[in-house]
């Protein structure tokens, strides 16, 4: 939903075709998440099924032009003012292996928590130099504001993920800490007889 709310936010600044809003989507989020034509004319496809976008002829270089219809701005309002849902959060990958890997045989868990703390504050650097770069001009319009943005919700993630992944780690230890000073249970009444028994024959 959001790259059809984005063509759309693009569109409410004027006639684009396809290729520039690719362009556009791309400057403005600093190809975080890249787009390719095939996606955006598909896109395009079904905002005018719905009514919410409208061609509207071609450039001087033949260029197949659309542009945002009234129920657009409508449907865009709505989504700007709606906070985005968090009650169905998307399914996060790194979740689904760790609690996989809980208890899988032949799996080290810390070993799995560890490789992946190593790449997230990697990543985390390199986003972190990635706004260093773009501070150090005073961003110069509105598609280097958003993209500083962009960046910074990243280096926010990846130290989120890596306090996590901490918090993951200590339960992981504490939880063996208490199993190992668990006193052993006590053997079933049957097993102690049997043994007895077998003791008894063996004499």
């Amino acid at each position: 939903m959001s790259i059809r709310h984005g063509l759309l936010a693009l569109l409410e600044r004027g006639p684009r075709y396809g290729s520039q809003l690719r362009t556009e989507f791309e400057s403005r989020t600093g190809s975080t998440w890249p787009l390719n034509v095939g996606q955006v004319y598909t896109t395009l496809s079904r905002l005018e099924r719905d009514g919410l976008v409208v061609q509207d002829g071609e450039d001087d270089h033949g260029h197949a032009l659309y542009s945002i219809s009234d129920a657009g701005r409508a449907e865009l309002r709505t989504w700007f003012d709606t906070p985005v849902d968090r009650s169905s959060p998307p399914r996060d990958e790194l979740a689904i292996k760790l609690a996989m890997a809980v208890g899988a045989p032949g799996v080290d868990i810390r070993a799995v928590i560890q490789a992946q703390r190593h790449h997230t504050v990697k990543a985390m650097q390199d986003y972190t130099r990635l706004k260093a770069q773009s501070l150090a001009q005073a961003p110069a319009n509105r598609d280097e504001v958003a993209w500083l943005l962009v960046v910074e919700q990243l280096i926010f993630q990846a130290e989120a993920e890596a306090r996590w992944l901490d918090h993951c780690e200590a339960r992981l230890i504490r939880l063996a800490e208490a199993a190992a000073t668990e006193p052993a249970p006590p053997p079933a009444q049957g097993t102690a007889t049997r043994t007895a028994g077998r003791a008894r024959i063996r004499r």
